[in-house]
């Protein structure tokens, strides 16, 4: 038996799904702007429909129309005809996936949709199908042949569904505004989220755990404070209670380089004056540039009168995935 060159099947596989989806640049004319058009003013939400293969997809659009600012959700057609109908509301588009646009489980729910009065958008391979006349817009989405060879298996035909429904929440995403942040909302777990939502009032060190000591403590005493905290710094207060220096691991190792009597020293004698400091509200990933800027491993942050309200170290921003 001759080996097989699995190489070359990959490559014809490719190039067929590359040819299909190709072709749909030259079917998006006035469709493609009613389904957008009829979807971006939908009071509700996008329900999301589809039977086998183009299911599978249908469900993919919709967990990306969803982490895309467009509210969506699939529903199986089996389960829609038994109690799932329940889920849509008049105030809801339906988008329906079906290749051959004839699919039993999807055309029995076309009354239903005709009653509720919802705008219908199909995605079908075949433009004069029950579904796509039944649709204000249907895409067409037909390919000439699957990759598969022998022209069963659904697959350029769902990689064009699947291009298709990408186009549609990719353009609805960009007439909405849709920005990182809104992006970070939808994936608060993500790592882009932690970036873009958590503030340094979520991870820093507040209240008791903060270090601090007055300018006159002895150096010895403000060591006790930073060990008994652990951040590796302390802050040195006014008699206005503003920040007037800190104090780190870094600033010790430069003071025993200068000879200074630990024992008798006050900690404003060593102390760094002006230092960076973060103020309150503002997001985690900006103290961290602030941080890497400066290259510190620490910093106090302020509120508006200039008065230490938390400390955090580059430990803290490593726990909390921001780096």
């Amino acid at each position: 038996m001759p080996e097989f060159d699995y190489t070359a099947s990959a490559q014809r596989t490719i190039n067929m799904e590359r040819d299909a989806v190709d072709s749909l640049l030259t079917r998006l004319e006035g469709h493609f702007d009613t389904a957008c058009a009829t979807l971006i003013q939908c009071p509700g939400r996008i329900v999301v429909t589809g039977m086998g293969k183009s299911g599978h997809v249908g469900r993919k659009i919709a967990a990306t129309l969803a982490s895309t600012g467009s509210p969506a959700f699939f529903v199986h057609p089996g389960e829609a005809s038994h109690g799932d109908m329940g889920m849509i509301t008049a105030q809801d588009v339906v988008i329906a996936l079906s290749n051959s646009g004839n699919t039993a489980e999807v055309v029995t729910l076309l009354p239903l949709i005709k009653r509720l009065g919802i705008p219908l958008i199909s995605l079908t391979g075949n433009p004069d199908s029950t579904l796509a006349k039944a649709a204000v817009a249907n895409l067409n989405t037909g390919v000439e042949q699957e990759a598969c060879p022998l022209n069963l298996a659904p697959t350029s035909s769902t990689t064009t569904a699947l291009v298709m429904g990408d186009a549609l929440a990719i353009a609805l995403l960009e007439a909405r505004g849709f920005s990182a942040e809104d992006f970070a909302f939808s994936h608060p777990g993500g790592s882009l989220g932690r970036r873009l939502l958590l503030l340094v009032d979520d991870i820093m060190h507040s209240g008791a755990r903060m270090p601090l000591v007055s300018p006159e403590t002895p150096l010895r005493d403000a060591l006790l404070e930073m060990t008994r905290k652990g951040l590796g710094l302390t802050g040195i207060t006014d008699s206005q209670g503003q920040l007037a220096g800190i104090f780190t691991d870094g600033d010790l190792r430069r003071t025993l380089d200068q000879d200074v009597d630990i024992r008798n020293a006050r900690i404003e004698q060593v102390m760094t004056p002006r230092c960076k400091t973060a103020r309150q509200g503002i997001l985690a990933a900006e103290a961290l540039k602030i941080m890497e800027d400066g290259k510190i491993s620490g910093l106090f942050v302020v509120d508006e009168n200039g008065k230490p309200v938390g400390a955090l170290n580059m430990h803290d921003l490593l726990r909390a995935g921001v780096v």
